[in-house]
């Protein structure tokens, strides 16, 4: 796989130690987990999947961007790929800032971002033998900040 999608359990100790710094204030990470529900059904199996090369750099640009837009010292992604278990940690965005409301503005923007630009796909299989490929959401149109 690449540095920021596996299918390897994530590991939380090492992006804590990656980005381990005596300027931060304020570190925020965010875990996805895998839920046992979605839709009103019960899920049974979870598999998401990807094209790595683009997806790399798609999380590699969020990570990248998210240190340019806010004031952080620190913004690292990782996705899981393949099966992933119901409760298991299927993603984490970790930040550091100096500032907390600075790392959580980041984080949100993080995760958000990732749901609306990083092409990795998530298919359910339900307990009644149905399945889906989950909709994902719909890409960000292009706006005008004014700035």
């Amino acid at each position: 796989m690449t540095d920021r999608l596996t299918e390897s359990e994530l590991d939380l100790d090492a992006l804590l130690d990656a980005t381990a710094s005596d300027q931060a204030g304020a570190l925020v990470v965010f875990a996805g987990t895998v839920r046992i529900q979605h839709a009103g059904k019960q899920v049974t199996r979870l598999e998401y999947s990807a094209y790595p090369p683009l997806a790399e750099k798609a999380l590699a640009d969020i990570e990248a961007r998210a240190k340019t837009e806010f004031d952080i010292l620190d913004c690292r992604l990782r996705h899981r790929l393949g099966d992933v278990a119901i409760g298991a940690v299927s993603v984490y965005v970790v930040v550091r800032s100096v500032h907390r409301a600075e790392a959580f503005d980041a984080a949100r923007w993080a995760i958000d971002t990732i749901k609306h630009e990083v092409a990795i796909w998530k298919r359910e299989e339900y307990d009644d033998g149905s399945h889906v490929f989950v909709q994902g959401c719909a890409l960000h149109a292009e706006e005008d900040s004014g700035q």
